[in-house]
Parts: structure tokens; C-alpha cells; sequence
């Protein structure tokens, strides 16, 4: 003999929650955007589930776990609106997310076959670069094409990469850079803007940036920097979209860089334009 059941006729919301597969909490909130009309509560103040709640909480499962966001299931079930009209925009919402993935499978197969961190690069300056040893290339100057990428885009990071290149290449101006670099970090808060050492960092800066110049020319790399513009294609424009301008990225960008450094880097540009101007 079968034993006799007999099913509640309303079930507290731990046992709807549990039944329909969520939680108190997911109900909870279905109660708050207005997708699951709340029942009333028993003379203990919790509330009960009776039948239609908890077919309208199997249909909100289903429907979630086709992809209909919250919103659109209210939208379906309160204002009678065509299930079609809601599926053919999930359709759209499907395709741009599968087109997302596809957009991330193809940089992280970039990123297995470049390397970390080099890879998190956009593709325009590591094809620049992939052709230097490992090693070559120190943390620091990734730092340096990060940051300009961030605010001149890809083709702005991939014209500096002659300069790392250069410097990779040319262990001479590499040794220069580095005690160039020093001298400039001495150049701290303890030093006045007038301090002669300040024009003298300077003139040596300016004449390394014109050896470098040099080098990058003379290696062809500044005529791999004007078939840049001529490759550089338009469908890296999402990322472009993203950027700030470089006033307002100079205003946001932290460097420690003291009064007497700044003087120096200000003194450095202006030598060099003056360079240029004399070489034409």
C-alpha cells in the first residue's frame, strides 16, 4: 500500500527556492524589480508560495537561462510584449558577444606566440619588435610603450619602438641612456632650477636623442615608421575611442618628477627643436 500525500497548498521560500533550483536571495530580488508579484505573508510575517508564484518562478528560470536579461522577461510577462521581438534582440546581443570571445581568443593565441608582457601590446608594436632577442627589451621600456599607447594609440607606441629598438641595438646608447637617466633622477627636490647641473643634464640629453636619431635612421627605421601610416588601419578604432587627449592624460598620468627635472626636460625639447630647426 502507497503512502498518501497530500501537497501543500503554499510552501515558505526557502522550499520555492529550492524547488524551482535559486536561492531566497535571487527570489528576494525578483521581488524587487517587480518580476515575481510578492505573495503575502503568513500570521508569522514570512511569506508563502502558492501555486502560480511558483509557475511564474519555474518560467523565470527557464526564460533566464536562455539568455533573457531580467528586464526583458518583465517587459514579456507585464506588458504582453511579442517573445520574438525579445529573442531576435538576444540573437543580436549573442552575435556581438561571440564576436567579443573571438576578439579575445585572437589576443590571447597573440599573447602565447609573443610572450608576457610583451603581448598585451597591440599587435602594431610588437610586429615592430618581435624581431629583437629575448631579453633585449628591459621592463622599463615596456612601462614607456604602455604608457603611450594608453595615450597616442597604437600607431603612436609603434613609431617609439624605434627608439627601444635603437637603444636594444646599440649598447653604446644604451650605456649613455642609463647614466643620462641617473643624472636626471639626481636632479631631485634638493636641487634649484638654476643649478647649473640642470642646463648640463640637458645639452647631454639633447646630443644622445640626436645620436639616437641617428641610429634609428641610419638602421632604416624611421622608413618603417612612414609605411606605419601608410598600414595603419582604421579597425583599431574601438581601442582609439577610449582614449583621453594627451593634455588631459599628462593632467592624470603621475610622475615624481621634481621642479629641477622638469626645468631639464623642458631645456632638452627646446634644444632639440632648435636642432631641428637648423638641420632645415
Amino acid at each position: 500500500m502507497y503512502p498518501s500525500i497530500t501537497p501543500p497548498r503554499q510552501v515558505k521560500i526557502g522550499d520555492a527556492a529550492a524547488f524551482a533550483g535559486t536561492t531566497p536571495r535571487a527570489i528576494r530580488h525578483y521581488h524587487e524589480i517587480g518580476l515575481l508579484p510578492e505573495p503575502e505573508r503568513g500570521g508569522d510575517g514570512r511569506r508563502r508560495y502558492g501555486y502560480d508564484d511558483m509557475i511564474r518562478l519555474l518560467w523565470i528560470r527557464k526564460t533566464a537561462a536562455v539568455g533573457i536579461s531580467l528586464d526583458d522577461m518583465r517587459a514579456a510577462f507585464d506588458e504582453a510584449r511579442d517573445i520574438e521581438e525579445i529573442l531576435s534582440r538576444l540573437e543580436g546581443t549573442l552575435a556581438a558577444r561571440e564576436a567579443e570571445i573571438e576578439r579575445q581568443r585572437a589576443a590571447v593565441h597573440h599573447l602565447q606566440a609573443v610572450g608576457n608582457p610583451l603581448g598585451l601590446l597591440s599587435e602594431l608594436v610588437t610586429d615592430r619588435l618581435s624581431h629583437l632577442p629575448p631579453g633585449a627589451l628591459r621592463p622599463s621600456d615596456l612601462d614607456a610603450l604602455l604608457v603611450t599607447e594608453r595615450v597616442f594609440g597604437p600607431l603612436g607606441a609603434a613609431i617609439q619602438a624605434s627608439v627601444f629598438i635603437a637603444l636594444a641595438t646599440h649598447p653604446d646608447l644604451r650605456a649613455e641612456n642609463d647614466r643620462l637617466d641617473a643624472a636626471e633622477a639626481a636632479l631631485d627636490d634638493g636641487v634649484d632650477t638654476r643649478d647649473p647641473r640642470v642646463e648640463e643634464v640637458a645639452v647631454q640629453r639633447c646630443a644622445q636623442q640626436r645620436a639616437l636619431e641617428q641610429a634609428i635612421e641610419a638602421a632604416g627605421l624611421d622608413a618603417a615608421e612612414e609605411r606605419l601610416f601608410e598600414i595603419y588601419d582604421a579597425d583599431l578604432k574601438g581601442e582609439e575611442d577610449t582614449q583621453m587627449s594627451a593634455f588631459e592624460a599628462i593632467t592624470k598620468m603621475p610622475y615624481d618628477f621634481s621642479p629641477a627635472r622638469m626645468r631639464c626636460m623642458e631645456l632638452t625639447a627646446q634644444l632639440l627643436a632648435d636642432a631641428h630647426s637648423a638641420d632645415h
